[in-house]
């Protein structure tokens, strides 16, 4: 099949290829990303492949629709950057990659933890400028710690297992409870007001939707322990990024710790170091000493990204052959509101 592949970067390139080899697509990378004003790139492509920062919103599904693509291959297993219900409308399937390496993504969780604790980033600064003072990198031990854990579904199971290990007791919050979150030493389901009450690491695992939209703000903030450390590796607009700053400012988050960004589509997955960042609140955030940025690199191991590929293009060929589709996506699954990842 022919495939217009966006945002395409040197390590999508070579995934993908190599991968291919066993699939036999014609696959054409685009470095551009998916919008409405790009569209037309793929036209004459019957399957158009996107990643988390393309817009596939109804104006953009309207154009590729137009030009015969009936089939949209997300790289990712979010998908609130696609508009279903259009899709829908204008007869396009959707297939996403529904888990591709959950251990890469906590994994990175708890390094935020571990950076943002032991001051790790000024330490290595530090040291490269031969200064060799301790003052301002106290920590604490995160044994004894409570974690409370936003999602239980792989990424944030496995994470509760690494923070299990670390010592720590475990408050989890999920609408869809996981039997095996609770089998873990230590871990139990709470509201989300007593989670926010008693966590002193509060790590978010689950996906955007409509109801999770600014899950954190201002009033969450407030219920939190004065210092809590608020970890985010799903998706930016899980955190209302103003009463996040606000919460910094007044000394109620201690700590934050970010993969993600409300308005990364913008900045992530670019070089802008000759640039100025016309993005005040990120500006903002990058001058708290108290805050780690990393630009949506959670899933980035070469195990994620062959576990995409393969995922990504089994897709296309199940399509193309006419196959059941286990990972299609449809409007049922995206009206659900579930908290889970």
């Amino acid at each position: 099949m022919k495939v217009a592949v966006f945002s395409t970067k040197k390590y999508d390139r070579q995934s993908l290829s190599s991968t291919n080899t066993r699939h036999n697509h014609e696959l054409v990378f685009l470095e551009t990303k998916l919008n409405s004003q790009t569209a037309r790139l793929a036209n004459g492509f019957p399957c158009v492949c996107l990643f988390v920062n393309d817009k596939a919103d109804a104006e953009a599904l309207e154009i590729l629709a137009a030009g015969g693509t009936r089939l949209l291959a997300l790289r990712s297993a979010g998908f609130n950057h696609v508009d279903l219900h259009a899709a829908a409308r204008l007869g396009m399937t959707v297939v996403r990659v529904p888990a591709y390496s959950p251990y890469s993504v906590a994994e990175h969780a708890v390094g935020l933890i571990l950076m943002l604790n032991r001051k790790l980033y000024r330490a290595y600064n530090r040291v490269r400028e031969d200064n060799f003072e301790l003052e301002g990198l106290l920590g604490f031990d995160i044994y004894g710690s409570t974690v409370g854990v936003i999602g239980t579904g792989k990424i944030g199971l496995i994470f509760a297992q690494i923070m299990h290990g670390f010592g720590c007791s475990l408050l989890g919050y999920d609408a869809y409870p996981n039997s095996d979150f609770t089998a873990i030493g230590a871990a139990r389901y709470v509201e989300l007001s007593e989670l926010f009450e008693n966590a002193d690491i509060i790590s978010l695992h689950c996906p955007l939707l409509p109801e999770t939209h600014h899950l954190i703000n201002a009033d969450a903030i407030d219920q939190m322990k004065t210092g809590v450390m608020l970890i985010n590796t799903s998706r930016g607009g899980l955190i209302d990024t103003k009463a996040a700053i606000e919460g910094i400012k007044i000394g109620k988050i201690g700590y934050l710790g970010i993969d993600v960004y409300e308005q990364e589509e913008e900045l992530f997955f670019a070089d802008w170091s000759d640039s100025i960042i016309q993005d005040d609140a990120f500006q903002l955030l990058q001058s708290f000493p108290n805050v780690v940025i990393t630009a949506h690199q959670a899933f980035f191991t070469q195990n994620a990204l062959q576990n995409i590929a393969e995922t990504t293009l089994s897709n296309i060929s199940s399509f193309e052959q006419g196959e059941a589709l286990t990972n299609e996506l449809k409007l049922p699954e995206s009206s659900t509101p579930k908290v889970t990842a």
